[in-house]
């Protein structure tokens, strides 16, 4: 009989990390503060309103009807056809529901997806920066390099000719965002067809993050990839049902691609979650039957956006352009010569209310005089926060 090993007095397990670099996101260093402090969060990415009772119901339908083990890889086919049927309509763009929509467990899980589906180790990833903070970790872990292009300050416009230049032989994927976290800038036709041409005679496939669709303001239509053809046929389009209706909480969004991508996507897609949680993708496709939510969605939000604005006018910070998502970036250089993380911890702990600094989403350190607001709360929240932001 074999004795069992005492391990008690073994070395530790040497352990290489994946991501040596990452540590604990600043999203979690400032809410943790603004609840030590007592402070209005506003760097928090969320809602802090309730969604609306109806896709509740609808899921609770769901479950008591039966909707409760494992749904298709894919997603359920309900869902997949009012996704397809829901693009079409918006972006005259048709997504074979069957080969070319896949539902995913939020679209964090849907850009690392696309990134292992297609990136090999030394392949390069044109990032455009500053960057949303899941993108960087996911290249790294596929074992890609990549390539930043800097949006220019202080509009934060694309440099599309510096985009066309960080193109290389070695370039497998293009990752944008529209509209943009954290700039809340929003790309337009013309840019779309600029992105076109840039890529027409190259070997890149993108990743068009566009979780804030149904956020874009003052009558401006959401630019998807899908509605241009020369992208469309290489892209992964990605989206949120969290952000549209209010239950981030859910982490259920999707992806659209043409087939051959799609294949890709799903191989990678069925061993690093397999499916989607059923009850949430029967409740979302019977609410989706009703497009109004997500139509009056900008309405809805340019009200809360325009409610904050109109409040910072009296303070010392410049407001930013703010065409899409549900952020508000803003110059604090006449407040303060703070660097943007010190004044943000200044500003929760002196004034009590919580900013991301738009350094964080940079890879090195850069150094703008700006933070970001977010305001998708309650009218009582944000009028909270602008009384104190008035002492500024």
């Amino acid at each position: 009989m074999n004795a069992t090993p005492d391990l008690t007095n073994s070395a530790p397990f040497a352990l290489v990390s994946r991501l040596p670099d990452v540590g604990t996101t600043i999203f979690t260093v400032m809410s943790a503060l603004a609840a030590q402090h007592g402070a209005v969060n506003l760097g928090q990415g969320f809602p802090d309103f309730d969604c609306d009772p109806r896709v509740i119901d609808a899921v609770a339908h769901a479950m008591r009807a039966g909707h409760n083990q494992y749904p298709p890889m894919a997603g359920v086919p309900a869902l997949r056809e009012a996704i397809a049927g829901k693009i079409a309509r918006m972006h005259e763009h048709r997504y074979d529901p069957d080969t070319e929509i896949t539902v995913t467990a939020g679209a964090t899980q849907a850009l690392l997806t696309a990134i292992l589906a297609t990136v090999h180790p030394g392949d390069e990833v044109v990032v455009l920066e500053p960057t949303y903070d899941s993108y960087l970790p996911s290249i790294e872990l596929a074992g890609g390099k990549p390539v930043f292009v800097t949006l220019e300050a202080p509009e934060y416009s694309s440099p599309f000719d510096r985009l066309a230049a960080a193109i290389t032989p070695r370039t497998r994927l293009i990752v944008v965002n529209t509209p943009h976290n954290p700039t809340g800038t929003v790309w337009h036709a013309d840019d779309m067809r600029k992105l076109e041409a840039i890529v027409r005679d190259t070997n890149a496939l993108i990743v068009s993050d566009e979780v804030y669709e149904h956020m874009v303001y003052d009558g401006a239509p959401h630019e998807s990839v899908a509605r241009y053809p020369g992208l469309a046929e290489r892209s992964f389009v990605v989206s949120s049902f969290g952000k549209t209706f209010h239950v981030t909480g859910w982490k259920v969004g999707y992806v659209a691609a043409p087939a051959a991508l799609t294949a890709e996507f799903r191989k990678v897609h069925q061993f690093n979650v397999f499916t989607v949680n059923t009850p949430m993708q029967v409740g979302l496709a019977d609410y989706l039957k009703d497009p109004a939510p997500y139509l009056d969605l900008p309405a809805f939000y340019q009200r809360k956006r325009d409610f904050f604005r109109d409040g910072l006018q009296s303070s010392r910070f410049k407001l930013l352009p703010c065409e899409g998502t549900y952020f508000q970036c803003v110059d604090y250089s006449a407040i303060s010569d703070l660097p943007e993380a010190e004044f943000s911890t200044w500003l929760t702990r002196e004034i009590g209310v919580a900013a991301i600094p738009v350094s964080a989403f940079y890879h090195e350190p850069h150094e703008s005089g700006i933070v970001r607001f977010c305001f998708a709360k309650r009218e009582e929240t944000l009028a909270t926060a602008l009384e104190r932001l008035a002492r500024l």
